[in-house]
This record gives structure tokens, C-alpha cells and sequence, in this order.
């Protein structure tokens, strides 16, 4: 849908938000005269008017007073410190929309004066349009602005919506943290490639073409990944010698307890309290 004559300001207009605009923009979803860029960096600003013919601004209180729809997507650690700024004007705001890892959706509606709140977990794919984002609104979101939001995380790429806001630390961990942990086992396996003897572009490109045909054949085949484990994994040969040491040096586990450090983490910086992970060894405790 488009958002029509809707102004649209972002708080906080680093990657992510970026990100967003690029996507409203070329899915000409909302022109640039109506999309609003507030950033403390003045050069930064300067930057996104000049590539994005956008409206830019040092002065969060400014953009919140002509918002319909403020999207917040500061860091975390500052946000304490942007709320009291936005009050007046997001008290007007007909959607507030928060991409702000960890941040609780009442102390953003309390901290804004605003309880038309729909909070999102986006990742960094986004930035291509690949990424996906999961999101909830509380019951004061109306169906037209919970349309709105569709087309705003829309831009992102795809979209998971669930009611219950406890699946957004999860989201965090598991597909906003996720491409981390996709690259880091990438690099691994391209310093294993330029180990045996490969040049180094020669190993990325080996890496990044099997892990983009990997995926493109899961989705295509519809199988458990087990079962595509399996497919390439003949008794006594290679795949197997290597599953062997994989399992061995504990992966899945080093992976699950990543993870859930990563959930900790989210739900640490929305000031709640440690969940206690089940599979926790009582000498980790």
C-alpha cells in the first residue's frame, strides 16, 4: 500500500534507517518530501538530503512535531536520553514505530506519551531489501496504521507479525544477531579454504557461492535440513569425517549457548531479568 500523504520521520538515521528509506523510496511507497532524516551528525544529515532529496535535521523535537508516523531507531544506549525530546510532538503522532533492539514497547509509550506502538526486530539484509523483521503493536495501533507499519518494515524485505511482544528479545537473537554469526562461520570457512592453499578470492568465492546455492536449494526443496545434511554426507567419506569433528568440537552447542547469551543480552538492555536457559550445565551456573 502506499502511505499517501503520511510524513514519515526517523529518529536516529544510521544503517538501518537508511535502510528503510532506500526501500520506502524505490518501492514508491512515500516520496522524499515527505520523509524526515534526524540525526546529531550534521554532515550525516547533509549526506542522506543530498543522495535521497529528503528533509534533514539536527533537531529530534523538529521531526517529531511534523511526524504522522516517528520511527525510532536510535541505539539503545541513548534512548533514555531522546524520549524526553519527542514527547510534545509524538503526542500527535498517529504511529510510533521502534526498531530499537531490546526496548521494552511501555517504556517506549510511556517515555513518548504515545501507546499507538508497534515495535520491530529488522536485520541487516535489509539494507539489500533480503532481510526480515519480526513486529508486534499493542491494542492501541489502529487497522489502518498497523497496514501502515506492513508497508514501512515492507521496505525491509519480509516480515513475521506475532502477538506476544516476549518474541521479539528471541527475533533479536536469532535473526537480528543471526548474520554475525553467518559471517564469522563464513570467514571460517574461507581462512580454511587460503589454509590449504587457495588465494584468498579464489576461497570467497568458493564460500559465498556454496552458501548461496545451499540456501537457494533448502528453500527450493522444502526438506529438513537434516535431510539435506544427509544427501551429502556418504558413509566413510569427506562430509562425514568433517561432521565427525564439527560435532565433536560441540558446534551445535557453542551455537544454542551463542544464541541465548545474545536473547540475555536483548532482554538485559530492555531492563528486564535474566531467563534462566534450561540446557544450562549446572557447572555454567
Amino acid at each position: 500500500m502506499s502511505l499517501g500523504d503520511m510524513t514519515v520521520a526517523f529518529i536516529g538515521s544510521g544503517v538501518m534507517a537508511e535502510a528503510m528509506i532506500k526501500g520506502l523510496l524505490n518501492e514508491n511507497l512515500l516520496p522524499a518530501g515527505q520523509i524526515i532524516a534526524s540525526d546529531p551528525r550534521a554532515d550525516h544529515v547533509q549526506h542522506l538530503s543530498a543522495t535521497y532529496g529528503l528533509k534533514g535535521t539536527t533537531n529530534n523535537d523538529e521531526a517529531a512535531h511534523a511526524a504522522d508516523i516517528l520511527v525510532l531507531s536510535v541505539k539503545p544506549q541513548v534512548l533514555s536520553h531522546v524520549m524526553p525530546e519527542l514527547q510534545n510532538g509524538a503526542r500527535s503522532s498517529k504511529l510510533i514505530l521502534s526498531i530499537i533492539a531490546g526496548a521494552k514497547i511501555k517504556t517506549i509509550a510511556e517515555g513518548v506519551a504515545n501507546p499507538s506502538v508497534v515495535r520491530a526486530m529488522p536485520n541487516t539484509p535489509a539494507q539489500i531489501g533480503q532481510g526480515i523483521t519480526v513486529w508486534t503493536a499493542t491494542p492501541e495501533v489502529q487497522p489502518l496504521q498497523i497496514e501502515q507499519a506492513k508497508a514501512l518494515i515492507g521496505a525491509l524485505g519480509d516480515q513475521i507479525f506475532l502477538d506476544d511482544e516476549r518474541y521479539l528479545d528471541m527475533a533479536t537473537a536469532l535473526s537480528g544477531t543471526g548474520p554475525a554469526y553467518v559471517f564469522m562461520f563464513m570467514e571460517a570457512l574461507i581462512d580454511a579454504g587460503v589454509h590449504m592453499g587457495f588465494s584468498r578470492r579464489d576461497a570467497e568465492r568458493l564460500v559465498l557461492q556454496t552458501m548461496r546455492g545451499s540456501i537457494e536449494y533448502a528453500e527450493q526443496s522444502g526438506l529438513h535440513p537434516a535431510q539435506l545434511r544427509n544427501q551429502v554426507t556418504s558413509p566413510g567419506g569427506t562430509s562425514a569425517e568433517a561432521i565427525y569433528h564439527l560435532e565433536k568440537g560441540g558446534l551445535r552447542t557453542v551455537i544454542s549457548r551463542a544464541v541465548w547469551a545474545a536473547f540475555q543480552r536483548s532482554v538485559a538492555l530492555g531492563g528486564g531479568k535474566p531467563v534462566r536457559n534450561p540446557d544450562t550445565l549446572e557447572g555454567d551456573r
